[in-house]
């Protein structure tokens, strides 16, 4: 409270600096915060103020900001700032960043950025443009430090000094070749205990790990995250060295699939940000919605032709959401334990065999119990145990084929390279109704006898 108590005092003196136009005042105190505060009430703020807030900042400054702010929510900024000032920011930015946010707007506008930037910083940037967008070359950065094997330590301490205020990361140094091949990589550690006449090629490890620059970044997620690396490097199909991608990027692409996933689990083509509005909102939830609803029509129709039954055996009317019910719940979860497995690249093809081995045993465990649960209910409720036991094997059936369908469908998925969250909770939870439609009422038209 006291921590929410300052903030706002704090924001509110700086409001009151912004309006009375005390420049140095403001700058004082506003820079004196932690970059993502300064982020925060830069966007609480409106147009008029953001406007004045550009006015009583370097370029420089501005770019500090805007690499603090979510790059859905970032393309206003860009749109209202002078575009000379804009120009300025990109060129200020960790190249990466400045890559992500052009990205997310308009061909026209980025060619207007770079044709107003300075050579070197546009350069830089077209660079990284022309990689595909989520691979290892589309979220490297060119700032990095490398070095030649030839070097002695101290030459290597004086390009640190030299190149390290503009580098993303010091903590690893990649030596390559005369031909700009990796070789090798040097921690900083290493580099300050060892003697300055010592060459770099004494002390490198060439166990280096690095990735492809086509390589998808959720893979270089997993790979950094199973290597503990601050850091990796990026080459292409001849070992040269290109770019490094840093732990602070992989957290933003881990990110960035966690809200894709589930998105897609929840059956929503793209993500939804809090701002948007009602048209834009649907227009991302019906191409889905227009998919279930002629599967629910599939499912409509199927109980349609089992109307014989139902004339005869009224009752079976009332466990129809029970069965469908129960379905798509378990369907569900062995859904989410697939997905979550196969996004942490827990299963190898063992592991996906065992998977659906488990799920099976699982499914006719848990469809035992419930079967004979239900049972004795009806028997109990209705008094016809016949009708008990045709509900109780149905759900037996149904949780043990819907359990393997919730595990198989995204296994399957991901053998066709297709992204195993598509097969969301709705979708899944759909095809399972009609699984469970087929086994009930084909059962109950099986078994008519026993019940009239």
């Amino acid at each position: 409270m006291e921590e929410t108590a300052k903030n706002e005092h704090q924001w509110g003196m700086l409001l009151d600096q912004l309006k009375k136009e005390d420049i140095n005042a403001f700058r004082t105190e506003y820079l004196d915060m932690h970059p993502y505060d300064q982020a925060q009430f830069f966007q609480e703020q409106g147009r008029d103020e953001r406007l004045l807030i550009y006015g009583y900042l370097s370029p420089e400054e501005v770019a500090e900001i805007m690499e603090n702010i979510e790059i859905e929510d970032i393309e206003p900024f860009f749109s209202e700032m002078d575009p000379r000032f804009a120009a300025m920011v990109f060129a200020d930015m960790s190249t990466d960043d400045a890559v992500d946010i052009l990205n997310e707007l308009s061909k026209d506008k980025v060619a207007s950025f770079l044709t107003i930037m300075e050579n070197d910083a546009s350069d830089e940037i077209k660079q990284l443009l022309h990689y595909e967008e989520k691979t290892a070359g589309s979220i490297m950065t060119t700032e990095f430090i490398s070095i030649f094997k030839e070097q002695t330590v101290k030459a290597t301490m004086a390009q640190l000094k030299k190149e390290g205020p503009d580098a993303e990361t010091i903590y690893y140094l990649y030596v390559v070749d005369e031909d700009k091949r990796l070789v090798g990589v040097l921690s900083l550690r290493d580099l300050i205990i060892s003697e300055e006449d010592t060459l770099i090629e004494e002390i490198l490890s060439e166990k280096v790990v690095s990735v492809s620059v086509a390589e998808d970044q959720e893979e270089v997620a997993k790979m950094m995250r199973d290597y503990d690396f601050l850091a990796v490097p990026v080459v292409d199909f001849q070992d040269h060295l290109l770019g490094i991608i840093t732990v602070d990027d992989i957290l933003d692409v881990m990110e960035e699939e966690a809200s894709d996933d589930y998105s897609k689990f929840a059956a929503i083509t793209d993500n939804e940000r809090p701002n948007e509005n009602a048209l834009i909102s649907a227009k991302k939830r019906l191409p889905w919605l227009i998919i279930l609803l002629f599967l629910g029509m599939l499912t409509a129709s199927l109980i349609g032709r089992f109307e014989n039954t139902l004339d005869q055996v009224a009752i079976l009317a009332i466990f129809i959401p029970l069965i469908a019910g129960m379905a798509g719940n378990t369907g569900t979860q062995a859904l989410a334990v697939a997905v979550r497995g196969l996004a942490t690249g827990e299963y190898g093809k063992q592991g996906k065999f065992k998977l659906i081995l488990r799920e099976a045993a699982t499914g006719l465990i848990t469809g035992t119990v419930c079967g004979i649960v239900i049972t004795l209910v009806i028997y109990l409720w209705q008094g016809d145990i016949f009708l008990g036991l045709l509900v109780g094997i149905s759900i037996m059936a149904t949780l043990v084929v819907a359990t393997l369908a919730g595990s198989l469908v995204p296994l399957i998925m991901d053998r066709l390279n297709i992204d195993p969250a598509v097969a969301s909770g709705p979708f899944i939870t759909t095809i399972n109704d009609i699984i469970s439609i087929l086994i009930y009422f084909g059962m109950a038209t099986a078994f008519m006898g026993f019940l009239i």
